[in-house]
């Protein structure tokens, strides 16, 4: 019998979690339902079922009790729970970036490093929102030789979960330092010594961490932006290696979970309210840029909530069940 935790079930990611595994239907025999003590005993409808939410405690992993956990609880959550489930048999897959970084913890997106996630130890970290969709395109064009991107990202409230929801519908300021109605903020988490903000040191970092690359030169700035949903990225790109944008196009084309919204002579490109729900990584205005040799831009949209987190997530999880079975 195969067994599943979901930790953190109610909360944004963590019922998105239930949602996508729903849709999936994996080979899971068993799931458990856990969360903080605020939450213990909430009843969840879950595949034609109700499921009893349990506290998480340091005892919910004893005697090799699951196989595999999906963990959206937050960082210091992870930090905890995290290596007492791989210490009793359970491979983990953190939504948080508590392991991110580190050396043996593999950072895996499926289209681009699905291999990486079977050489884990316990715990497979799942990237920042922000960076996984730009990985998964610039994987794609990865053999033309990435010299240095540039990240401007314009990010949706919900990536900063419910009370950021909550700030924008209700115009207030209870999770953001100033109201994001009507407002861009360029500040997503904490500023460092060097000025930057720790998201965008995070997609600096995980890129170079997931497309094994650590010569790419990389800036970010991050934006969080007044919209419910999805997340928007103008990517710069300089390239070794020259190229045709209409190779750049079909490269992109045949990559899987990738769609090419590009047809500016009928205004189509992609935007949040027609990504919103979908688990692919949408581009357009892909466009020469003209001010450097071998540069492009791409105009980038994805579900933060689905790819960006949970659905990611449920990938990884579906890799690692196909091996074990045997698909």
């Amino acid at each position: 019998m195969i067994t599943c935790a979901i930790v953190g079930a109610t909360g944004l990611v963590g019922s998105t979690f239930l949602k996508v595994l729903e849709e999936r239907q994996l080979k899971i025999d068993k799931y458990v339902l856990l969360a903080s003590k605020k939450s213990k005993g909430k009843i969840i409808h879950f595949l034609g079922e109700d499921y009893v939410v349990e506290e998480l405690t340091e005892n919910s992993f004893d005697h090799n009790r699951f196989d595999y956990a999906l963990f959206s609880a937050g960082g210091d959550t992870s930090k905890t729970f995290a290596p007492i489930a791989a210490r009793n048999g359970c491979i983990v897959i953190d939504n948080s970036s508590a392991f991110r970084m580190k050396d043996d913890v593999p950072l895996v997106v499926p289209e681009v490093n699905i291999q990486k996630a079977f050489q884990n130890h316990g715990i497979i970290a799942n990237p920042n929102c922000s960076t996984i969709q730009a990985v998964v395109l610039l994987n794609a064009l990865k053999e033309l030789g990435i010299k240095r991107v540039v990240y401007n990202t314009y990010q949706a409230v919900s990536g900063a979960g419910h009370k950021g929801i909550v700030d924008l519908e209700e115009n207030t300021n209870k999770k953001f330092p100033y109201q994001i109605v009507n407002n861009c903020l360029p500040h997503i988490d904490i500023f460092l010594e060097n000025g930057y903000t720790k998201e965008e040191v995070k997609m600096i970092e995980e890129t170079k961490k997931i497309l094994d690359d650590s010569n790419i030169k990389i800036t970010a700035t991050c934006v969080r932006v007044p919209v419910k949903n999805c997340h928007s990225e103008s990517i710069n790109i300089e390239f070794y290696e020259e190229f045709d944008i209409l190779d750049i196009k079909q490269k992109l084309n045949l990559k899987e979970n990738i769609v090419v919204l590009d047809d500016i002579s009928r205004n189509i490109y992609p935007i949040n309210t027609f990504v919103d729900g979908k688990d692919e990584v949408f581009v357009g205005r892909i466009r020469r840029d003209f001010s450097v040799k071998n540069g492009l831009n791409i105009w980038c949209v994805a579900d933060n909530i689905r790819k960006g987190a949970a659905t990611n997530a449920v990938q990884i999880l579906e890799n690692l069940l196909e091996k074990r079975l045997g698909n």
